[in-house]
Protein backbone atom coordinates (compact mmCIF):
# COMPACT_ATOMS: atom_id res chain seq x y z
CA UNK A 1 0.00 0.00 0.00
CA UNK A 2 1.14 3.57 -0.83
CA UNK A 3 1.81 6.13 1.66
CA UNK A 4 -0.34 8.37 -0.56
CA UNK A 5 -3.26 5.49 0.11
CA UNK A 6 -3.24 5.38 3.71
CA UNK A 7 -3.19 9.47 4.63
CA UNK A 8 -6.06 11.04 3.69
CA UNK A 9 -5.51 14.57 2.12
CA UNK A 10 -6.34 17.51 2.69
CA UNK A 11 -8.75 18.94 -0.30
CA UNK A 12 -7.05 22.59 -0.88
CA UNK A 13 -9.55 24.31 -3.11
CA UNK A 14 -8.36 28.08 -4.00
CA UNK A 15 -10.93 30.63 -5.24
CA UNK A 16 -11.41 30.75 -8.67
CA UNK A 17 -11.33 34.91 -10.29
CA UNK A 18 -12.97 35.34 -12.99
CA UNK A 19 -12.42 37.81 -15.52
CA UNK A 20 -14.50 38.91 -19.23
CA UNK A 21 -12.68 39.99 -22.20
CA UNK A 22 -13.23 40.05 -25.82
CA UNK A 23 -11.12 39.50 -28.19
CA UNK A 24 -9.91 42.77 -30.26
CA UNK A 25 -9.18 42.82 -33.82
CA UNK A 26 -5.40 43.71 -32.55
CA UNK A 27 -4.41 40.75 -30.98
CA UNK A 28 -5.41 38.33 -33.77
CA UNK A 29 -2.98 37.05 -36.44
CA UNK A 30 -3.03 36.66 -40.12
CA UNK A 31 -4.96 33.47 -40.07
CA UNK A 32 -7.44 35.02 -37.86
CA UNK A 33 -6.62 33.86 -34.51
CA UNK A 34 -5.57 35.13 -30.92
CA UNK A 35 -2.05 35.61 -31.48
CA UNK A 36 -0.20 33.55 -28.75
CA UNK A 37 1.38 35.90 -26.67
CA UNK A 38 -1.40 37.96 -26.07
CA UNK A 39 -2.66 34.89 -23.80
CA UNK A 40 0.39 35.56 -21.30
CA UNK A 41 -1.12 39.72 -21.39
CA UNK A 42 -4.47 38.32 -20.65
CA UNK A 43 -2.63 36.10 -17.75
CA UNK A 44 -1.59 39.54 -16.67
CA UNK A 45 -5.13 41.30 -16.74
CA UNK A 46 -6.30 38.06 -14.53
CA UNK A 47 -4.48 38.85 -11.90
CA UNK A 48 -4.28 42.29 -11.89
CA UNK A 49 -8.03 41.57 -11.53
CA UNK A 50 -8.15 39.39 -9.08
CA UNK A 51 -5.93 41.28 -6.61
CA UNK A 52 -8.77 44.05 -7.18
CA UNK A 53 -11.14 41.50 -6.16
CA UNK A 54 -9.45 40.70 -2.84
CA UNK A 55 -9.60 44.53 -2.59
CA UNK A 56 -6.55 46.08 -3.30
CA UNK A 57 -4.61 47.09 -6.72
CA UNK A 58 -1.14 46.11 -7.24
CA UNK A 59 -0.52 49.78 -8.06
CA UNK A 60 -1.44 50.32 -4.58
CA UNK A 61 1.31 47.34 -3.73
CA UNK A 62 3.92 49.23 -5.67
CA UNK A 63 3.44 52.83 -4.67
CA UNK A 64 2.12 52.41 -0.76
CA UNK A 65 4.45 49.36 -0.27
CA UNK A 66 7.06 49.18 -2.74
CA UNK A 67 6.22 45.78 -3.20
CA UNK A 68 6.35 44.14 -6.97
CA UNK A 69 5.25 40.88 -7.87
CA UNK A 70 8.01 40.18 -10.71
CA UNK A 71 7.41 37.08 -13.34
CA UNK A 72 10.01 34.53 -13.17
CA UNK A 73 8.15 31.80 -15.16
CA UNK A 74 5.38 30.99 -17.15
CA UNK A 75 3.35 28.58 -19.59
CA UNK A 76 1.03 28.35 -21.34
CA UNK A 77 -0.79 24.95 -22.99
CA UNK A 78 -3.09 25.58 -26.17
CA UNK A 79 -6.31 23.76 -26.51
CA UNK A 80 -8.52 25.85 -29.24
CA UNK A 81 -8.18 28.88 -30.84
CA UNK A 82 -9.98 32.19 -29.59
CA UNK A 83 -11.37 34.20 -32.69
CA UNK A 84 -11.67 38.22 -33.13
CA UNK A 85 -14.90 39.46 -31.01
CA UNK A 86 -15.56 36.41 -29.16
CA UNK A 87 -16.13 36.72 -25.53
CA UNK A 88 -13.63 34.88 -23.46
CA UNK A 89 -13.79 34.01 -19.68
CA UNK A 90 -10.36 34.17 -17.70
CA UNK A 91 -10.41 32.16 -14.53
CA UNK A 92 -7.32 33.31 -12.14
CA UNK A 93 -6.67 30.87 -9.30
CA UNK A 94 -3.86 31.80 -6.90
CA UNK A 95 -1.96 27.85 -6.47
CA UNK A 96 0.17 28.54 -4.08
CA UNK A 97 1.32 31.62 -2.02
CA UNK A 98 4.85 31.11 0.22
CA UNK A 99 6.90 34.14 2.35
CA UNK A 100 7.62 35.50 -1.07
CA UNK A 101 6.81 33.44 -3.61
CA UNK A 102 3.52 33.64 -5.60
CA UNK A 103 2.11 31.05 -8.09
CA UNK A 104 -0.97 30.97 -10.10
CA UNK A 105 -3.09 29.22 -12.38
CA UNK A 106 -5.18 30.28 -15.76
CA UNK A 107 -7.74 29.08 -17.61
CA UNK A 108 -9.46 30.84 -20.85
CA UNK A 109 -12.61 29.53 -21.71
CA UNK A 110 -14.99 31.02 -24.81
CA UNK A 111 -17.92 32.03 -23.28
CA UNK A 112 -20.34 30.95 -25.69
CA UNK A 113 -19.65 27.07 -25.14
CA UNK A 114 -17.12 27.02 -22.43
CA UNK A 115 -14.73 25.56 -24.33
CA UNK A 116 -11.05 25.26 -22.71
CA UNK A 117 -8.54 27.18 -25.37
CA UNK A 118 -5.88 27.44 -23.37
CA UNK A 119 -4.47 26.76 -19.57
CA UNK A 120 -1.28 27.80 -17.93
CA UNK A 121 0.56 29.22 -14.97
CA UNK A 122 2.85 31.59 -13.77
CA UNK A 123 5.09 31.81 -10.67
CA UNK A 124 6.11 35.07 -9.33
CA UNK A 125 9.05 36.45 -6.92
CA UNK A 126 8.35 39.46 -4.60
CA UNK A 127 10.70 42.08 -5.10
CA UNK A 128 11.28 45.84 -4.46
CA UNK A 129 12.20 48.53 -6.81
CA UNK A 130 15.74 47.58 -6.75
CA UNK A 131 14.58 43.92 -7.50
CA UNK A 132 15.79 42.62 -4.48
CA UNK A 133 13.77 39.76 -3.28
CA UNK A 134 11.82 40.13 0.16
CA UNK A 135 8.77 38.75 1.70
CA UNK A 136 4.82 39.57 0.95
CA UNK A 137 4.11 42.30 3.04
CA UNK A 138 2.23 41.29 5.97
CA UNK A 139 -1.25 42.82 5.17
CA UNK A 140 -1.44 40.92 1.98
CA UNK A 141 -0.58 37.51 3.36
CA UNK A 142 -4.41 36.67 5.04
CA UNK A 143 -5.61 37.54 1.65
CA UNK A 144 -3.43 35.66 -0.93
CA UNK A 145 -3.62 33.11 2.00
CA UNK A 146 -7.30 33.03 1.75
CA UNK A 147 -8.02 32.92 -2.15
CA UNK A 148 -5.07 29.61 -2.24
CA UNK A 149 -7.56 27.63 -0.20
CA UNK A 150 -5.22 28.25 2.73
CA UNK A 151 -7.38 30.28 5.77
Amino acid sequence: MRIEDRQPRLAITPEVYETKLRVRYAETDQMGVVYHANYIVWFEVGRVEMLRQLGFTYSEMEKQDETHIAVVDVRCRFKAPARYDEVITLRTRLLNVRKSLLHFGYEVLRDEDGALLAEGETIHIVVDSGFKRIPLPQKYLPSFRKAAGKS
